[in-house]
């Protein structure tokens, strides 16, 4: 899943962005408020990470123009003020968490999926899908086993579980999967695909390709 992440403590900033690839997020990484709304105009992403006192624009005024613009992203602000009124005036330009520094690597990475989540409309930590499922902890198991992902993979097979029974075309999946900075095309996505189909053999779930939409996730054992 793509995240759009802007801190302007850039070492915060860094040690963050590799924390959560590593968790198997695609981050985009910037450094003042300008940079953030320009990419929220023109990029795609699952959620939003917003530190509140950023330069050129602040984390409040970026989140209050992409809801001016009709944008349901959701979005997440950092913050080193811990009050309650702080708080209630970030969720009242729209915010939909808000978390004080400091804070645990764990926490962010639980609401950010949390948040995602809900905005795919999956309200349950646990998503299933015949033998295969996927713990909000950010892992999947396939007939009850861990299921060994490399960070993309993962990403991938998210992106693919949210939306399960519907297809998925070559280009969303390369927007959600690769971050701006990624030296890759579209068609490195069928390389993912392809490791996936073999690691999901086992069971009774499979990636199955629909010509001209995409790729869909599906359990066989429901068509039989």
């Amino acid at each position: 899943m793509r995240l759009l992440l802007a801190e302007d403590n850039q070492e915060l900033a860094h040690w963050l962005e590799k924390a959560l690839v590593q968790s198997g997020f695609a981050v985009d990484c910037v450094f003042d408020g300008q940079s953030a709304d320009h990419l929220l105009q023109n990029e795609g992403y699952a959620v939003a990470v917003l530190d509140i006192e950023m330069p050129r624009l602040d984390g409040l005024a970026v989140l209050q123009r992409l809801r001016q613009r009709g944008q349901s992203l959701p979005v997440l602000l950092l913050t080193a003020r811990s009050s309650v009124a702080d708080r209630v005036r970030g969720l009242n330009h729209g915010a939909d968490d808000y978390l004080a520094k400091p804070f645990e690597l764990e926490e962010l990475d639980a609401r950010l999926r949390a948040l995602v989540r809900r905005s795919e409309g999956q309200l349950q930590e646990t998503q299933c899908l015949g033998e295969l499922s996927w713990h909000d902890g950010g892992y999947f198991e396939l007939q009850g086993r861990p299921l060994s992902l490399t960070p993309r993979e993962q990403a991938l097979l998210t992106v693919l579980m949210y939306r399960r029974r519907r297809p998925v075309a070559r280009q969303q999946l390369f927007e959600q999967i690769f971050s701006l900075s990624d030296e890759a095309s579209p068609e490195s996505i069928e390389i993912y695909v392809h490791r996936l189909r073999k690691k999901l053999q086992p069971g009774n779930v499979r990636i199955i390709t629909i010509r001209g939409l995409g790729y869909l996730l599906e359990c066989s054992d429901e068509l039989a």
